[in-house]
């Protein structure tokens, strides 16, 4: 039986995985390295998140080396976590040459990559998730202000103002939501749209509203499947 480890932080802490060619047979976690691996047999490693950075347009995994590294992208500047690489392969696990896009919802910030022939070609980041914390924001979006701040997100200062005042945080939350598809357009407009977030309800039912073909997937669903495709294109595993 071949094993290896994949390892690296998450910026909660540190994850690791013991796997095989097809499952994960061990996990560890803990505040650092040290802990996260401490109950974990010997075994080739590859570290999550080290190496130099993949300038996009890349492939989603690599095809030789002992990491994987983060994407960045010099236009507009960005940096994409290896973790969403491992969402992403996971995702395309079932679906090889999907060609659309990827709203990825990582810790306080959405990534929107568009994929095509197993590749990112480019991708448009927000803070939107940082900014319904940082004001209070709900869970889901009102529809209404979504409509509203998506057809002029130049008032987007002025529509959370109101909805503050007025203590409608489903609202904040809405327009917010509004600007960042409103910034996106070019991305979901025309586009199958797959949502990767722990909460992807609110993207789900806004881009529905907008006629998008989208779908929903659950970041540690897709961990597994993305491990397994990392293993074989390193020649980890079968």
């Amino acid at each position: 039986m071949t094993l290896w480890i994949a390892c690296g932080p998450t910026g909660q802490g540190v994850r690791a995985f013991a796997m095989t060619a097809d499952r994960i047979v061990a996990e560890g976690q803990g505040p650092d390295e040290a802990t996260a691996l401490q109950d974990m047999p010997d075994a080739p490693f590859v570290r999550i998140g080290d190496g130099p950075a993949s300038r996009l347009p890349a492939s989603v995994l690599p095809e030789t080396g002992k990491s994987l590294p983060v994407w960045d992208q010099d236009s507009p500047p960005d940096i994409i976590g290896a973790w969403v690489r491992l969402w992403i392969a996971g995702f395309l696990a079932a679906r090889p040459n999907w060609d659309g896009v990827i709203c990825a919802s990582q810790a306080d910030v959405t990534h929107w990559i568009h994929l095509s022939a197993n590749e990112a070609v480019s991708s448009q980041s927000l803070l939107t998730p940082r900014l319904v914390a940082a004001l209070d924001g709900a869970p889901t979006a009102d529809a209404k202000a979504l409509s509203e701040t998506l057809s002029r997100p130049e008032r987007l200062a002025a529509h959370l103002r109101a909805a503050e005042v007025a203590g409608r945080p489903k609202a904040i939350t809405g327009h917010l939501l509004g600007a960042e598809l409103a910034a996106t357009r070019p991305y979901w407009l025309g586009q199958e749209v797959a949502v990767i977030a722990d909460n992807p309800e609110p993207h789900v039912a806004s881009l529905s509203d907008q006629g998008v073909p989208v779908t929903a997937h659950d970041p540690e669903t897709l961990l597994r499947p993305g491990l397994v495709a990392l293993g074989r294109a390193l020649r980890l595993s079968d």
